[in-house]
């Protein structure tokens, strides 16, 4: 046996009075590190009221050294308490009557150096007419045939030469058809592009006027070629089913025509070959003398043009008064400086009065001497310049006050909801049409032409083209819903619209004059095919519908400089991400990336001015475009629109030089303030500068401590800066001189079109 195993030690017992004193020690422990917590706790906790009550005395020291009304208004000596004697040491804002002075010669320095930089926009507008001018004087010497949309008699005779012509093949209007939409497109963009100060009301009526009649004649062109056509539908039937079917297309419309000759009850589905396109019909239909149409028309002839929510006159006064009153905030002018249209009219009548009286002297009593006139000469020239001056200074001041009215009418927001009358009306300021319109109608087939002993007989109706009525308006069917069932319709939506969302179906309501969305029913879109198929109970015209606002509000967006003169604006919204060049006058879609991948569309990498641009890309489906009454449709946090637009004005100022950004925390901000992220931009081949955040509120810009990363936000501002009057000056603390010269040689087109890119995308009050 081996050895026997030791016991195992057995712990002493603690008595109880070690007991205490260890639980008195674990206590004593305890209160110590809580004093010690609560000891550091103090020190931090008066550490940061410390750094707080220094930045607050920071904080009011720039505020009293800025503010304009303290500066203007409570710059007065204060007076010793029971003397009447002012102290010179210190004024009512608290800041020595020097250092005010110093601050007001400052603000208004910056401004009257803002107001020489925004110069550029009254000359791009100035410019902008020249070229009017001048593409009116290029179109007359160019002598193509085509009239000059502009002059009456050119298109009143363009337009009767037409109506003359007889017997026109469908090839052949569609050909006509090409000018016809270019000339409508050009006197929409007149009436777009025009300043309405240039435009006068007979004028703009006239133009509206000549839309409406070559729209009017465009469609009755169409059908005089379609009843020419199906004339000769025995002579172009189909061997096998016996029945006419003819498509014909160009870069603007599509016709699809279908003739029942052979009237056979079980040939119910037509479908047109080599396409997914056609009709399913019922059997009155199939035994019946009538012919089928569809005409696609990638244009829309058939919402009205000129029916606004808010008329032009009235929208224009708003934004009229709106911007006469902030004038009236603005610093006072002193008198000597204004020029006002009173004193250039009371010049001109006494200029006037001046030339009736030399033209009453009689002609003997003017004799000529030298002396005199060298004399005269030199007194006369000097007030003459000065005159010429003054009608110069007058001239620029009222021209930049129409530009800031039209660019403040981009960002003014109706204050009434628009309302839509009758139950089933599509309200067009929520949905926007996508894709043209289908033009659905049933026809009643005219006499066929007959060969006759080398001849060619043909009854010709004088009434025209007929439609056939279905389903028929007076019946004694007992149930005229199963005798006349809905007619069942396929169509091919054109690659060129981008649906983000199953488009509706929507008909057009002739008496009423507006789209209606009852009377469709069965809609089903194959997305992968792009195929869409509905049922419908009348035929007319169709169009397909998409939410105007379906990429609103943004998720981010980015204005970079690409060069001189040159400007990349990226606006990522749910479904899209769009890279939108700006050269000079012209603006471009680089890319379209959808769900991560680029899209191929035909308004990509074409050159165009920014109104026909917008329209490009709302034809596309690529809406980023709010309008007044955007704001009733998305929830975003509206910027007043004086602020909005002096921030957008002076961005496109630095866009030269300098990038902006999206920054999560201008939804915090107030609609009185806006935050970005701006930095200065430097070549490709350098490293690029971190982001700071700046804040704005059209009187002061700050820059910002705080990170875009930070977890709360905080107007402390940033160490070594103030507050500034202008972004350029704010810019220009931090700024590389290669940047400030950048700034001052910007192209005043180039700058013009950055601010209307930035005014029609709203990239502050929409992300």
């Amino acid at each position: 046996m081996g050895p026997k195993q030791k016991k195992a030690p057995t712990k002493k017992k603690i008595t109880k009075a070690e007991r205490l004193r260890l639980l008195q020690e674990e206590e004593e422990k305890r209160l110590k590190e809580e004093e010690e917590a609560r000891l550091k706790y103090e020190k931090e906790e008066q550490e940061r009221l410390e750094k707080q009550r220094i930045e607050r005395e920071k904080w009011n020291l720039l505020e009293k050294k800025v503010n304009k009304y303290e500066c203007q208004l409570g710059c007065y000596p204060l007076l010793h308490w029971g003397c009447s004697v002012p102290s010179p040491a210190f004024t009512a804002c608290g800041a020595s009557p020097h250092m005010c002075f110093q601050d007001l010669e400052r603000r208004s320095e910056e401004l009257e150096e803002l107001a020489l930089l925004e110069c550029c926009f009254p000359e791009a507008e100035k410019q902008k007419r020249e070229m009017r001018v001048l593409a009116q004087w290029k179109h007359y010497t160019e002598c193509d045939g085509s009239p000059d949309p502009r002059i009456a008699q050119e298109m009143n005779t363009f337009i009767s030469l037409w109506e003359e012509e007889k017997n026109e093949t469908f090839e052949q209007v569609m050909e006509k058809s090409k000018l016809v939409l270019s000339l409508i497109e050009k006197l929409k963009l007149i009436l777009l592009e025009t300043p309405s100060c240039d435009l006068d009301k007979s004028t703009v009526l006239q133009y509206q006027g000549s839309i409406l009649r070559l729209q009017e004649l465009l469609s009755l062109k169409v059908n005089v070629a379609t009843e020419l056509l199906l004339r000769q539908a025995s002579n172009l039937a189909d061997l096998d089913t016996g029945n006419m079917e003819k498509i014909i297309k160009d870069e603007n419309v599509t016709l699809y025509v279908w003739a029942n000759l052979k009237k056979n009850p079980r040939y119910r589905t037509v479908k047109f070959s080599q396409t997914q396109v056609g009709f399913e019909i019922p059997r009155i239909l199939a035994t019946s003398n009538v012919a089928l149409r569809l005409l696609h028309t990638h244009y829309d002839h058939i919402t009205p043009l000129f029916s606004t929510v808010v008329t032009e006159e009235k929208h224009g006064s708003i934004v009229a008064e709106n911007f006469k009153e902030e004038e009236r905030t603005e610093k006072a002018v002193p008198e000597e400086n204004v020029f006002t249209e009173e004193a250039a009219d009371e010049a001109e009548q006494l200029k006037a009065e001046e030339e009736r009286e030399l033209s009453s002297i009689p002609e003997e009593e003017v004799k000529f001497d030298p002396t005199v006139d060298t004399v005269t000469q030199k007194i006369s020239d000097p007030e003459e310049e000065e005159s010429q001056t003054t009608q110069f200074e007058l001239e620029r001041k009222l021209l930049s006050e129409t530009v800031s009215a039209a660019q403040l009418s981009l960002i003014e927001n109706v204050l009434e909801m628009p309302e839509t009358l009758e139950p089933y009306e599509v309200n067009m300021c929520h949905f926007a049409p996508l894709g043209g319109v289908y033009h659905l109608e049933i026809l009643e087939l005219p006499p066929q032409s007959k060969p006759v002993k080398g001849w060619v007989l043909a009854e010709i109706r004088q009434e025209g083209l007929q439609k056939f009525t279905y389903p028929p308006e007076n019946t004694e069917e007992p149930d005229p819903e199963s005798a006349f069932p809905p007619i069942e319709v396929t169509l091919e939506i054109h690659e060129s619209a981008i649906f983000f969302e199953d488009p509706q179906v929507v008909r057009w309501d002739a008496e009423g004059k507006f789209w209606r969305s009852d009377g469709v029913t069965c809609v089903y879109y194959n997305r992968e095919n792009r195929l869409l198929t509905f049922s419908i109970d009348t035929m007319g015209p169709v169009t397909l519908i998409q939410d105007a606002h379906v990429n609103m509000p943004y998720q981010s967006w980015e204005l970079s400089p690409l060069g001189m003169n040159k400007a990349l604006l990226m606006v990522t919204t749910v479904f899209i991400e769009l890279q939108i060049h700006i050269k000079e006058t012209h603006c471009m879609l680089a890319a379209v990336k959808l769900k991560g991948k680029s899209r191929e569309l035909r308004v990509i990498g074409k050159w165009m001015t920014p109104i026909p641009f917008i329209l490009a890309l709302k034809e596309a489906g690529l809406n980023i475009f709010p309008a007044v009454y955007s704001h009733f449709y998305v929830v975003v946090n509206n910027k007043v629109p004086q602020m909005e637009l002096k921030a957008y004005r002076q961005m496109a100022l630095l866009s030269s030089a300098f990038s902006f950004g999206w920054s999560k925390w201008n939804m915090v901000c107030n609609s009185t303030r806006v935050v970005f992220r701006v930095r200065e931009h430097i070549s490709e081949e350098e490293e690029q500068n971190t982001w700071a955040l700046l804040m704005f509120s059209g009187d002061r810009a700050q820059m910002l401590k705080m990170q875009e990363e930070s977890d709360q936000f905080s107007e402390t501002l940033r160490e070594g800066s103030e507050f500034h009057s202008t972004l350029y000056h704010m810019m220009k603390d931090f700024a590389s001189p290669e940047a400030t010269e950048k700034v001052r040689h910007s192209n005043c087109q180039f700058i013009d079109s950055v601010c209307y890119m930035l005014l029609s995308v709203r990239v502050l009050s929409y992300s």
